[in-house]
């Protein structure tokens, strides 16, 4: 009995010691975005996988060039969504920045206006993901010694097709 307590416990620390992998079902921590091969563009590339801040861990708000109002305006500008009854909701685009302000790995996911899962029409799912992705104003995150990758996300408030509102 001895003998076989340390084995047990060699191996369960092994076990709980080992690094996802490519693969896995869960990510290393929640919310991360792994690189999907069938959607992902393999030339963009995270500065340090490992270390992917939310983009409210540095408590400097939005880290575009002229901050929200120029993403507002941006997208007032460019944005010709037409008129679709009950394409009414929230559809959110996440993505990474990283240390370089490159921007990747984006993902869509929307809502109706009772915070339900929703698919919005591929027409405007495509619209704004194309302008999310046109985006190149995103702000490198730094400390005092390095620059690191962070999590950013756009949410835009959609009713009957039209653009209402955009958040953060």
């Amino acid at each position: 009995m001895k003998q076989i307590f340390p084995l047990l416990f060699l191996t369960i620390f092994h076990s709980c010691a080992q690094s996802v992998k490519e693969g896995d079902k869960y990510p290393p921590q929640v919310g991360d975005i792994s690189f999907d091969k069938n959607i992902d563009d393999p030339n963009f590339k995270p500065c340090d996988e490992s270390r992917v801040f939310q983009y409210y861990n540095f408590g400097k708000g939005l880290q575009y060039k002229g901050e929200k109002p120029a993403i507002d305006q941006y997208f007032k500008n460019k944005a010709r969504l037409s008129e679709r009854a009950g394409e009414s909701g929230f559809l959110t685009i996440r993505f990474i920045v990283n240390c370089e302000g490159k921007t990747g790995r984006f993902r869509v996911m929307g809502m109706d206006a009772q915070y339900q899962e929703k698919q919005f029409e591929k027409s405007v799912v495509d619209a704004l993901l194309f302008l999310t992705r046109q985006l190149d104003g995103w702000v490198v995150a730094h400390d005092d010694k390095n620059k690191f990758d962070y999590y950013q996300y756009l949410t835009f408030k959609l009713e009957d097709g039209k653009l209402i509102e955009i958040m953060p």
